[in-house]
């Protein structure tokens, strides 16, 4: 017993290791891959370094759903390789134990995390992305932080239009300054030029004070009309200053924070039973835009009315002698208005079913199925935890390689299928070829089947991927050839 426990020791302190540095690196690889997306629209916006962090600590939980089946396919490879390379696995199973009984603490530490990522789908990541998401929205709309750039109008401060000609090194002396005041709305008029000034921001950057020296002022007050004329003359006021000084509000550079429940409608913001009813409510309305298309139709149609006090037989009359007429009246001089009324109306008839089609098909279904996607994606990342541990596990026995070598190599193939299936089960459930349920869980049920196998290969000691075994294989069959020559 005591040699059990030591046993399961040794195999989790090997599989710890590369597991916890595997989750970090993935994790930031696909974080910094998803943070330059967006890096252009929040650069120049003077953001400080807590938001940029909250920023990738939200982005990094919508990751980690993706890098966990990474790291335990990775660290499964590089453990039970390493045993097999050095031998221990050897000496395990000489000692009569199997290496089923070897993968037994792996495996329970896999199924809790297979446990722990569905909760942490239907829990954390929804809550993440509401908050990352509506935080990325405030950082896009934010605006650039305050920079006066030589022989360019800067409109960045609400109501002012400031051009300097020359900055300094030390980023407060300017030279050259006009500034067109917006803030009364007449255009043009007002207007401060000066030959220098300096500038700079107090009471934590909430205000600009600019010190402008020997300039002028203008100002025009137009007459009563809004033209100048003869009998309607304009004023014009200047004033000259040798030192004045303007106090710009820059409350506009704040971040303002938009309400979260704006985005709780999308649905990468919603658990499993939100989704759930969501597609259910999209379903019913589905069902009644399809029970409501036969009734809309019917304006569009004429119909001859019968009596109801008539006989049968006097109906049969009425509408025989209501085709006669209709027939001659098709002869008559009428049948060109006729046909071309009834073409009408089958146009008519026909541009209803299309956009009616398209609201049914395009719109209703793709939410459907974009929801449904969302719904078993949950369940499918936190399944492939399990299924990827099942190849790893056996073909790190199989390979007997160690390492960072040959375990990433297998690894990146491997998760190139996994990630080729994902997508090809997603565009199925999108493009409505195959239900979600068979769609989505389709990658997993094929690396399921192939895990099976390798574990198939690795308990009867099979020796497929190594190069001797290929060596010994090629002799005897040059071998059977040159005897049959």
């Amino acid at each position: 017993m005591k040699i059990i426990k030591r046993l399961d020791i040794l195999v989790l302190k090997a599989f710890f290791g590369p597991f916890f540095l595997t989750v970090v690196v993935v994790t930031f690889i696909f974080l910094m891959q998803t943070i330059l997306k967006y890096i252009d629209e929040l650069v120049g916006k003077g953001l400080g370094y807590l938001d940029y962090a909250e920023l990738m600590m939200y982005f990094s939980m919508n990751i980690l759903p993706i890098a966990l089946p990474l790291a335990i396919l990775l660290s499964s490879l590089m453990t039970f390789g390493n045993l097999g390379q050095f031998n221990e696995l050897t000496a395990i199973k000489s000692s009569g134990i199997s290496l089923l009984r070897v993968m037994v603490p792996i495996a329970i530490w896999v199924l809790g995390c297979t446990v722990g990522l569905l909760y942490f789908n239907n829990y954390v990541v929804p809550k993440a992305n509401l908050k990352a998401f509506s935080l990325l929205y405030d950082l896009r709309q934010k605006k650039p932080s305050l920079d006066l750039k030589p022989g360019v109008f800067y409109n960045g401060i609400p109501g002012y239009s400031i051009k300097i000609v020359q900055k300094f090194d030390n980023d407060t002396s300017i030279k050259g300054v006009i500034i067109y005041d917006h803030t009364q709305g007449r255009g043009n008029t007002d207007v401060i030029v000066a030959d220098s000034g300096a500038m700079y921001l107090f009471n934590d950057n909430q205000y600009l004070a600019l010190e402008l020296f020997k300039g002028n002022s203008y100002s025009e007050f137009k007459g009563d009309a809004g033209g100048a004329s003869f009998l309607n003359p304009q004023e014009f006021v200047r004033n000259a200053f040798d030192k004045t000084q303007i106090i710009f509000n820059l409350s506009s550079f704040d971040l303002n924070r938009t309400k979260e429940e704006l985005f709780t409608g999308s649905r990468q913001m919603k658990r499993i039973d939100e989704l759930t009813h969501h597609i259910d409510s999209i379903q019913g309305i589905y069902k009644n835009v399809n029970q409501n298309s036969g009734g809309m139709l019917q304006p569009f149609y004429y119909y001859t009315q019968v009596n109801k006090n008539d006989t049968a037989k006097t109906k049969n009359i009425r509408v025989k002698n209501d085709t006669l007429t209709r027939t001659n009246l098709l002869k008559s001089k009428n049948a060109k208005e006729i046909a071309i009324r009834a073409a009408n109306q089958a146009r008519s008839v026909k541009a209803y079913i299309q956009s009616n089609m398209v609201e049914r098909d395009e719109r209703l279904m793709k939410e459907i199925h974009e929801f449904e996607v969302t719904k078993y994606q949950k369940y499918t990342q936190a399944v492939a935890c399990f299924v990827l541990f099942l190849i790893g596990a056996p073909l790190g026995a199989i390979i007997k390689k160690g390492g960072l070598g040959v375990p990433v190599l297998i690894c990146i193939i491997f998760f190139i299928f996994y990630y080729v299936f994902s997508i090809t089960g997603e565009k199925w459930t999108k493009e409505g070829v195959y239900p979600a349920d068979f769609a989505m869980w389709f990658g997993n049920a094929i690396l399921l089947l192939v895990g099976l196998f390798f574990m198939r290969q690795a308990k009867n000691d099979s020796r497929l991927l190594e190069t001797d075994f290929y060596l010994i294989l090629w002799d005897r069959v040059r071998k059977v050839f040159q005897k049959t020559k």
